[in-house]
């Protein structure tokens, strides 16, 4: 079977790449982009099977406590999000996620938003740009100043705005719902989602017309996204004097011949060793596991086979399920990814995961494709971060060790994290949404050679 193709590329667009436009242009290009969205399509094989619900799973999640997508009710009333030491506990409940059964549409476009008349204070606003509480808007654009840094170019630099001659009330609008004028957009509704207030909004026009005037000279490269230097990769991942993760994965094969409450271990079950037995294992997942009527990764696998054959608690993200889900895909290296992508269950679920690839969801209203996508933010800097394009492959070197964390993450906990930061409540870790969106993403793997575990910041 052909992987589903990404939604054509002539669809996406940076909105702010488009402020150079003078109003007459910028209605044709709000025209055109409109009967973009009316390409052939729509109706496809895939896009049918993604609209279709899969069926009901009698699935109870088997992750620790803090990877469960729990939210509790305090005693004063307020509610808080359970989740990982270190993240917040705010409850974006009331924003879209990508559970199956979370049929909220995608919040309207709203009207033509009235400037508040008062007199915005570019100091305000600057302020307010950024603000890491808040975006930064730096993540994605450029300004003036040496203390802006890491700044991404996921959208246009903005250190000229304010010479373009654009009317207030445009940039207003730009701010606070851009997808009125152009909706493909992956600029956030800042506005419309009660992110920004109109008032501050305002402070954020008046602070956007006063970059202007010369641009000073450059002290330093790294400043600017254009020039900065692009990461060149983190050495051989598997040596264990550069990796820690693999000294984590050769600790994992005591798990092996450990025998659980049934009085088994994995070795009664597979002769030969980790690496013997389960040579290429790891290369046909994720996949639907008829037992269990879903699709599962490795981590799933693990979470749910060492507790009922073997009665060795494995949950998903606990440090056992991470480090023999390690040793089982080390054992699979420079093996290539061998999916069915052929089955009418992967069929079905490869299109779910290629629709829940493209939903927005969250208080930014963002889906992965806006930033793991070329004509989006593929290959360009999120902040100081360089955004990997998914056709190149993202997931055959997780878990993986995160420099940035100190710790392994597999890739549910790397897709737990991305969400949380744009609002929305994350799933449990070992949830179905989540597993065959694995699936898509590691579509793009297929053929390529497994290198476990993987390094990267």
């Amino acid at each position: 079977m052909t992987r589903p193709a990404l939604r054509p590329r002539f669809r996406s667009i940076l909105t702010l790449t488009l402020l150079a436009l003078p109003p007459t242009r910028l209605a044709l290009a709000a025209i055109a982009l409109g009967l973009a969205a009316c390409a052939p399509g729509a109706d496809s094989p895939a896009a049918r099977a993604a609209a279709t619900p899969p069926a009901p799973v009698k699935w109870t999640t088997r992750a620790v406590p803090e990877a469960r997508g729990d939210v509790r009710t305090l005693p004063d009333g307020k509610r808080e999000a359970v989740r990982y030491r270190g993240w917040t506990t705010e409850d974006f409940g009331r924003y879209r996620t990508y559970a199956y059964d979370d049929s909220r549409a995608e919040p309207a476009v709203t009207t033509m938003a009235a400037m508040p008349k008062i007199a915005g204070d570019p100091r305000i606003g600057r302020r307010l740009f950024l603000d890491r509480s808040r975006g930064p808007c730096t993540g994605c654009h450029l300004i003036r100043g040496e203390d802006v840094w890491p700044a991404g170019n996921v959208g246009p630099d903005l250190s000229s705005i304010g010479e373009r001659g654009l009317p207030d009330a445009h940039l207003f609008e730009m701010i606070h719902d851009p997808r009125r004028l152009f909706p493909h957009t992956t600029m956030p509704p800042w506005g419309a989602q009660g992110v920004f207030s109109p008032v501050e909004v305002a402070h954020l026009v008046s602070f956007l017309q006063s970059q202007k005037g010369p641009l000073p000279v450059e002290k330093s490269a790294e400043r600017d996204p254009a020039t900065r230097t692009r990461p060149t990769g983190f050495g051989d991942n598997l040596d264990p004097t550069n990796n820690p993760a693999v000294g984590r994965a050769e600790a994992a094969e005591a798990l092996w011949g450990r025998r659980g409450t049934a009085g088994k271990s994995c070795a009664d079950c597979h002769a030969g060793g980790p690496l013997q037995a389960m040579r290429g294992v790891a290369t046909r997942y994720p996949r639907h596991v008829v037992q269990y009527g879903r699709v599962l990764s490795i981590e799933d696998l693990l979470a749910v086979h060492g507790s009922e054959r073997a009665g060795l608690p494995l949950p998903a993200e606990s440090p056992d399920n991470l480090g023999l889900a390690m040793l089982v895909k080390m054992a699979s290296n420079g093996v290539p990814v061998q999916l069915d992508l052929d089955s009418p269950e992967q069929r079905a679920a490869l299109a779910r995961g290629r629709a829940a690839f493209g939903k927005r969801v969250g208080q930014r209203n963002h889906a992965c494709a806006d930033c793991h996508t070329q004509g989006k933010g593929a290959d360009k800097f999120l902040g100081g971060r360089l955004l990997a394009d998914v056709e190149a492959g993202l997931t055959r070197h997780f878990p993986t060790w995160r420099t940035s964390q100190g710790d392994v993450w597999d890739m549910r906990k790397r897709m737990q994290w991305c969400m949380t930061p744009l609002g929305m409540n994350m799933l449990a870790a070992d949830a179905v949404e989540y597993a065959e969106l694995e699936l898509y993403l590691a579509s793009f793997d297929q053929g390529k050679p497994i290198s476990v575990p993987g390094i990267r910041h």
